[in-house]
């Protein structure tokens, strides 16, 4: 008789570690797993994914239905709205099985020949992992700047193509994140990173010389801020370096065709005080949220921006919030208009104003529940504004809305083969935090559903950053596996996130963060009450700050939850925010807190996933990884992981995938990211006993 093959669950050795902090002493079993050069991680790792394989083998036949699925509901051969810029229209497209984008243009018209300016594919033979979304062209249109990561670092190549000749110029730059062209045409200004990931310079480069002589023009010495960009403006007339950290912005401006000059500073940065520049003529337009909680907005003149010059052209409004999704804010300016992407009530509106006479309205938008965001235009003497538009049910959608006559034109919808929105139902409604507030609970699911409490839910979350895009109610072609089976898809809109405006963020951050978690649990709780759905059929899934609050709410309250997926968890937060060697830590403290003070050590203790994982039993739980995360490091979720098997008393399942070439946002191409979708949603269905 053959023997039953034993499957062994991974165990990693303990090595207690002493940590010491506010007179209080600390045990970490599993702080040795931060050295990537021990054997014992390689191993570790290697018996987690092997573990993983074994407990999922007989998932590939469903995870590869489901990929095909998300393939066939993914249209690859399709073209982006052509921007036009210059006598030049530029647009991306795709093509039937290739992974990336190839970016074209045509001079002249969109019906002139077309001319394929990067093929992103050819770029990408060979490789494990590609990333190109940096591309810049100099002002005379002979020549694209473009930024390669090569291994999901996040650290970029610079590169420089000559689209007359085709071929690539010397001139290659390591380490990069951002660039700019001068109106010279042969000068650049990049950024580069430190150990902490930060964009912390910014360097002049001409062509044809050594980028070991090129000149730094901006240092940012301040760990807690990063330069988050360098760009042009739309009038092509200045350069911008913005510098920002959790709370704080700083601007700094250069004349484009004078590119030897020095960066002179708008306003310096003061704690707390945020603004965003965009130039128009004389003047500069400035963003700002100074004594205006939810932003207002000014003007300087060019001459002198300082903030003694500054006028009120947009006060500010305790019901509406200018959308500053940091680090954006999502204003257009055109030579007669000025476009202002608002939130009132957490749903969207576009107030349009005239520069020539001062009357506004607002754009009239397809769907009030819905998401809108600005597309990039180039044309600042044009009346043409560009927006995306989606909806829980609604693809996204490009469209040009003409300022001057208010007519509204679609210009292209998101291809979902198979798709049918009138086959699906959407509502929001809202969850009762513990401190009475109500928290928004977007909802999705297919028509007929029944609420009787036996359906399967999936509920997601981000809550962090004062973003709205984790929470927002776009539109998610990935969920219609899940919404097909039968589940209800549903995402909070939970304090931390900015989609009631800054009071909102800062309501689920620093001392508040914990209300990050308990209006998550309302959510849950929400669906449980009116019948969506039932513990045992609730999946919960959150990534990155989103893969904290799974941590969170899993420690809190393991009985309310079927599935858990956490992926690129930041769960370690004592440990990782007390530690100022490990990159963005202390860029981070302005969101969570400095344990270093005693009071933000004491919160963390509250709620820090790894430190309160304890023997008690848990929900099944699925955690992903990546080896070239620069934003969470991969030894966060192994610890985590590794505590768990040790302490829980439950049989429910407990993976880990680790993978080497992949970094914070998953694989590159975009078929294989999908993959993952199959997997994790094979997973989820195994765990509820769905067999399709």
């Amino acid at each position: 008789m053959a023997k039953e093959r034993v499957i062994r669950v991974p165990a990693a050795k303990k090595v207690p570690k002493e940590l010491v902090q506010h007179g209080e002493k600390r045990v970490d079993e599993y702080y040795w797993m931060r050295d990537r050069t021990d054997p014992d991680v390689s191993k570790y790792i290697d018996a987690e994914n092997r573990y993983t394989d074994i407990m999922t083998r007989h998932l590939a036949p469903m995870s590869d239905m489901i990929y095909k699925e998300l393939a066939q509901k993914t249209v690859i051969t399709d073209s982006t709205v052509p921007a036009k810029i210059d006598d030049f229209f530029y647009y991306a497209r795709t093509e039937q099985d290739k992974q990336y984008a190839i970016l074209c243009r045509r001079k002249g018209s969109v019906d002139a020949p077309e001319e394929i300016i990067l093929d992103m594919n050819k770029e990408a033979e060979g490789k494990a992992f590609f990333n190109c979304d940096v591309y810049k062209m100099s002002t005379d249109h002979n020549l694209l700047a473009f930024l390669v990561d090569l291994d999901g670092s996040e650290r970029h190549e610079l590169f420089v193509k000559d689209l007359r000749t085709g071929q690539l110029l010397p001139d290659r730059i390591s380490n990069t994140s951002s660039v700019a062209w001068a109106n010279d045409n042969k000068t650049l200004f990049y950024s580069i990173l430190d150990f902490d990931f930060r964009q912390f310079k910014v360097l002049r480069h001409i062509l044809g010389t050594d980028p070991k002589t090129d000149q730094v023009v901006a240092h940012e010495k301040d760990r807690a801020f990063h330069i988050y960009d360098v760009s042009k403006t739309k009038t092509n007339q200045y350069i911008l370096i913005t510098s920002l950290s959790a709370t704080t912005s700083e601007v700094r401006y250069l004349r484009a065709d004078r590119p030897n000059g020095r960066f002179k500073t708008i306003r310096p940065r003061e704690h707390g005080l945020e603004y965003y520049v965009f130039h128009h003529g004389d003047r500069f337009f400035i963003v700002t949220n100074e004594l205006a909680p939810n932003f207002k907005i000014v003007t300087a003149p060019v001459s002198d921006p300082s903030p003694q010059n500054w006028k009120e052209f947009l006060p500010h409004s305790e019901d509406v919030m200018i959308d500053v999704s940091h680090p954006c804010a999502y204003i257009d300016v055109f030579k007669d208009w000025i476009a202002v992407y608002q939130h009132e009530d957490a749903l969207p509106k576009i107030r349009v104003m005239s520069l020539k006479d001062g009357s506004f309205h607002y754009v009239e938008l397809p769907e009030k529940l819905s998401f809108v965001i600005p597309e990039t235009t180039f044309e600042f003497e044009s009346d043409a504004l560009r927006f995306n538009f989606s909806s829980l049910t609604t693809p996204d959608s490009v469209y040009d809305y003409n300022m001057a006559t208010r007519k509204l034109e679609l210009k292209k919808v998101l291809k979902v083969p198979g798709y049918d929105p009138s086959s699906y139902v959407t509502e929001r409604v809202f969850a009762k935090a513990p401190d009475g507030t109500g928290i928004p609970l977007l909802i999705v699911y297919k028509k007929g559903l029944e609420k009787n409490g036996t359906n399967p839910a999936y509920l997601y979350a981000y809550g962090a950053y004062g973003d709205y895009w984790g929470g927002a109610p776009t539109f998610n072609p990935r969920i219609l596996p899940l919404l097909d089976r039968g589940f209800v898809c549903a995402k909070g809109q939970i304090r931390g996130g900015g989609y009631l405006g800054k009071k909102w963020h800062k309501g689920g951050s620093m001392l508040t963060k914990i209300n990050t978690f308990t209006d998550f649990i309302a959510c849950a709780e929400k669906l449980v009450a009116d019948n969506y759905t039932s513990p045992d059929k609730l999946v919960v899934r959150g990534r990155s700050a989103g893969g904290l609050l799974m941590g969170a709410v899993t420690n809190m309250r393991p009985d309310l939850f079927k599935v858990v997926v956490a992926e690129v968890p930041f769960v370690d937060v004592i440990t990782t925010m007390s530690d100022t060697s490990i990159p963005l830590t202390v860029g981070e403290f302005e969101e969570w807190g400095d344990p270093s003070i005693q009071e933000f050590y004491e919160y963390f203790k509250k709620y820090s996933p790894y430190d309160n994982v304890t023997a008690k039993e848990y929900p099944n739980i699925l955690v992903s990884t990546a080896m070239n995360d620069s934003r969470v490091q991969y030894f966060e979720p192994l610890k985590w992981v590794a505590k768990l098997r040790a302490v829980k008393t439950d049989k429910n399942l407990l993976l880990l995938r680790v993978k080497s070439v992949e970094g914070h946002s998953g694989a590159s191409g975009k078929l294989d990211y999908l993959k993952w979708y199959g997997f994790m949603y094979a997973f989820i269905l195994d765990r509820l006993s769905m067999k399709e």
